[in-house]
């Protein structure tokens, strides 16, 4: 594909916080990745406002195994207080993913190639990322790297189906959707040997709104187009 990508991320550690478990303060993870964290795995190597990311796939590469630590969080209040965090440990993901371009975003017609999005997105994927890589929270720091997605021997190869019931699928902002409101999804996902194959964000059948907001405004007066963008990288400015 011409707008695709294939990476691995891994880490030490992984959140992807069940948002039902913060209620009294402590955070366990989802036993898997959430749409919204690798997207945003995704955007971290490579990202303008332009595209819309879309996150096809995810292979579970290792064991999914659970650590708990005791974490003192920051107390605006004042004071002190201790909490468990329950971390995904040595997470490693085979990721599928590609972008498309943003029909909400007309102000960013003069941005849409193809081509120089791919080659910029592909040497960023080389370089590491452009923004730091992390699995789920800032605290879990993560690296990528390009792979063939599906090569290699997987912990859940051969598995069968695992469902895991419901949770986040990931968030819809007003740019990707044209509503001035942004809205959480919901939906029960099948791994099956080891494979989550995502529905796309329309897709997504339980929708809830979060809270109503605004579109960020962008044109060729704040954002470096494309052309130029990649021009600078082949002089050798950032990745």
């Amino acid at each position: 594909m011409r707008n695709g990508i294939e990476f691995v991320v891994y880490g030490e550690y992984a959140l992807f916080t069940d948002p039902l478990t913060k209620l009294g303060g402590e955070k366990l993870t989802y036993q898997v990745p959430t749409y919204q964290a690798l997207k945003g795995v995704v955007e971290s190597i490579y990202w303008k406002p332009t595209l819309i990311m879309i996150v096809d796939e995810v292979r579970i590469m290792n064991p999914i195994r659970m650590e708990s630590k005791g974490i003192r969080p920051i107390e605006y209040g004042g004071g002190n207080t201790l909490a468990n965090y329950t971390y995904l440990r040595e997470p490693r993901y085979q990721v599928r993913a590609h972008f498309e371009f943003n029909e909400n975003r007309p102000d960013m017609a003069f941005d849409r190639n193809e081509n120089k999005h791919h080659n910029i997105l592909k040497r960023s994927l080389l370089a590491g990322g452009r923004r730091d890589i992390f699995l789920g929270t800032r605290e879990c720091q993560a690296y990528v790297e390009p792979c063939v997605f599906g090569e290699g021997e997987g912990f859940y190869d051969g598995y069968g189906e695992l469902h895991l019931g419901n949770m986040v699928h990931g968030l819809n902002y007003p740019d990707e959707t044209g509503r001035n409101q942004l809205e959480v999804r919901l939906w029960s996902p099948v791994m099956k040997d080891g494979v989550i194959k995502f529905d796309r964000p329309e897709q997504c059948t339980q929708i809830r709104v979060v809270a109503e907001m605004e579109v960020k405004q962008f044109d060729r007066h704040n954002v470096m187009s494309v052309d130029d963008l990649l021009v600078e990288m082949e002089e050798g400015g950032n990745p």
